[in-house]
């Protein structure tokens, strides 16, 4: 099954994943495996490249996370391919696909696995793509080889924690920019300082493992679904512009149109009033 697996995520782009023992997981939401029918067996954590050359815009004002579609929709469509094939091959096991709302702790799983190490800033570090990988995992009843590694810390530099804001500003900055209605005058500052109408990727960005990966051109995604249709600087004219279809595939469409719009009205005022 491993290699049926393995040619199956090549054909796709992905290269990063690897098996770990069910017993060897922390399980956080059993009902979820309860519903699958599934009590043993084994996760196949997959770490998917999201990363793009739109994401290297000077005028991105997004989290690169929020610059291609949202990631949510290309493993809802990955599954839907991937599952009947592995049921048809393999009738007497079962599978279920998960990514986000998952029954077992994903970041811990996928360090177990060896897919990476754990960052100061709380993210799995990957070589090739540094932290920049959405996490999802193939469970099944079929007991698979595995082998589970000790989790791994990062390098320890700190400099994901010095280009945190949170101490000056006094909350998360990827939490004020989602937060709902109106924002303070501090908060509104605090944003505008930042530049960002959606998340922050200061903790990403100046981490060593990203910048080995930039130069050596490794952290670049070769899956054509984050590939399209980014969007790396967001302006309130795209915004109103995008039906409701399109809008639902972005990443901040969970928080709805007044969230992201406020941010960016904020942005373009002090903009015309600063140009």
């Amino acid at each position: 099954m491993l290699n049926f697996l393995s040619e199956y995520f090549a054909e796709r782009k992905i290269d990063l994943f690897a098996p770990i023992s069910l017993s060897e997981c922390e399980i956080r939401k059993p009902y979820l495996l309860e519903r699958a029918g599934i009590s043993d067996g084994t996760a196949v954590l997959i770490a998917v490249p999201y990363f793009t050359r739109a994401c290297l815009s000077p005028d991105r004002n997004l989290s690169a996370y929020a610059v291609s579609r949202d990631y949510h929709g290309f493993f809802e469509a990955f599954f839907a391919e991937l599952l009947p094939v592995l049921r048809q091959k393999y009738p007497n096991e079962r599978f279920a696909g998960f990514a986000d709302h998952s029954p077992v702790a994903e970041l811990q799983a996928a360090a177990h696995a060896g897919l990476g190490v754990i960052g100061k800033n709380g993210l799995l570090i990957t070589e090739k793509y540094s932290s920049y990988v959405f996490l999802g995992e193939l469970i099944t009843s079929a007991h698979l080889p595995a082998q589970t590694r000790p989790i791994a810390p990062c390098i320890g530099c700190g400099k994901c924690r010095t280009a945190c804001p949170m101490e000056k500003i006094g909350t998360c900055l990827s939490a004020l920019t989602q937060k709902k209605g109106e924002l303070t005058e501090a908060e509104a500052a605090d944003l505008l300082a930042y530049g960002s109408v959606w998340g922050c990727d200061l903790c990403q960005e100046v981490c060593p493992y990203t910048q080995k990966a930039i130069r050596s051109g490794t952290i670049f995604t070769k899956i054509p679904y984050f590939e399209i249709d980014c969007i790396p600087r967001l302006t309130l004219k795209i915004l109103d512009e995008m039906s409701d279809e399109q809008f639902a595939s972005r990443a901040y469409s969970w928080r709805g149109r007044e969230t992201i719009r406020r941010n960016l009205a904020l942005m373009e005022k002090a903009e015309k009033k600063g140009g």
